[in-house]
């Protein structure tokens, strides 16, 4: 492909809260220099996705949205190794530059420059357009999901076992990753340590069969859907709570906040054990703050933690997770509950708002 001749496609474009997302016409241009060309698979629709929407985040207008996805490769720009074309590839929201100062202390899930970044909004970075007027379109995460092909960073494209079902590849990119990584990186949660999981959507369901598979005991699941509820159990939840009933879990070596709402996370400081630790995966509206005891936090000498894409680096974290999968370790079966068309977008953002189901995802 050569650069005169751009790649029709087609995405959802975010144009500002309050105003309905719509899918257009764009094309595309062709892979530079260290990027993929990469046809979509399939992408969740995560709760990041519904903040931005509904203005709880603020974030640049002008973009093709959505961040958890698979794909398959197509061409490959100037440069690129260790991918060919047809590799099944989970895309990473956060493409690890490997030069900045988080990189260097080996937190790649902090990197200050990922590749890819900005959206790519810039005039240098954007490589999508309008198909009518050549308007320059950004690409949320500088993967952009919710289009149905897409040019991205060829380090944010990280090749899975082919055998792994699309939809739960696209699952890895950002929900899996995350709550299973909260479990395993940033917690580090023990053979035989106690775990109570706060919230079942997508992200807390992984933190569950995370801490199942490191066998932790008792695991504890904490929401306010009965329907939830069974699903934990059939991912591995030794006890499972309503949310009114969530005194009962008093006393866990760690507390996994799985929302993103201040009284849960103050709930989930409670929950802790003294010496426990909690740690904070979901993610509020900007600006929004909890509060604590702090006499008590001290006295009993407990551990608050910030869990960013569960610690993860994307390169070693998605294709093991695809593996475990695979031989049958986490059934991330459960945490599809419709698969949907690119169309239904709109009626996959009100379940959300309605706490209806873990995962909806976009098969294309």
């Amino acid at each position: 492909m050569s650069e005169e001749q751009p790649i029709p496609t087609r995405g959802v474009v975010f144009e500002g809260p309050g105003r309905r997302p719509a899918i257009e016409e764009l094309v595309l241009d062709p892979p530079r220099r260290g990027e993929v060309l990469v046809r979509m698979a399939a992408a969740g629709v995560c709760h990041s996705d519904l903040h931005v929407v509904d203005g709880e985040w603020e974030r640049p207008a002008g973009v093709v949205m959505g961040h958890e996805g698979a794909a398959w490769v197509e061409e490959l720009g100037e440069g690129v190794e260790g991918l060919q074309r047809g590799d099944l590839v989970v895309l990473a929201w956060t493409a690890p530059c490997r030069r900045c100062e988080a990189c260097a202390r080996h937190e790649p899930w902090l990197c200050s420059q990922p590749d890819g970044s900005g959206h790519r909004l810039s005039p240098k970075d954007a490589r999508l357009r309008r198909a009518g007027s050549g308007e320059p379109i950004g690409a949320y995460s500088g993967i952009g999901t919710f289009g149905e092909r897409q040019v991205v960073a060829a380090s944010a494209a990280i090749r899975v076992d082919p055998r792994t079902p699309p939809e739960m590849a696209a699952l890895i990119g950002c929900a899996v990753t995350t709550g299973i990584g909260a479990v395993r990186n940033t917690a580090k949660v023990q053979t035989g340590e106690s775990v109570t999981v706060i919230g079942l959507g997508g992200v807390g369901l992984s933190a569950v069969m995370g801490a199942v598979e490191a066998s932790a005991h008792p695991v504890t699941a904490i929401d306010t859907s009965p329907a939830k509820l069974e699903l934990a159990v059939r991912a591995g939840a030794h006890r499972t709570l309503l949310a009114e009933e969530a005194a009962q879990s008093q006393g866990a070596d760690h507390v996994l906040e799985c929302i993103g709402l201040p009284s849960t996370v103050e709930l989930a400081i409670d929950l802790a054990r003294p010496g426990g630790t909690t740690t904070l995966v979901g993610m509020t509206p900007q600006g929004q703050r909890a509060s604590f005891d702090v006499y008590r936090l001290v006295e009993d000498g407990k551990v608050i933690r910030g869990s960013n894409y569960g610690s993860a680096d994307p390169a070693i974290d998605f294709p093991r997770i695809a593996t475990e999968y695979l031989e049958g370790k986490l059934p991330l079966d459960l945490l599809i509950t419709e698969r949907i068309g690119l169309e239904q977008l709109d009626s996959a953002f009100e379940a959300m708002r309605r706490g209806d189901g873990a995962r909806r995802v976009i098969v294309y």
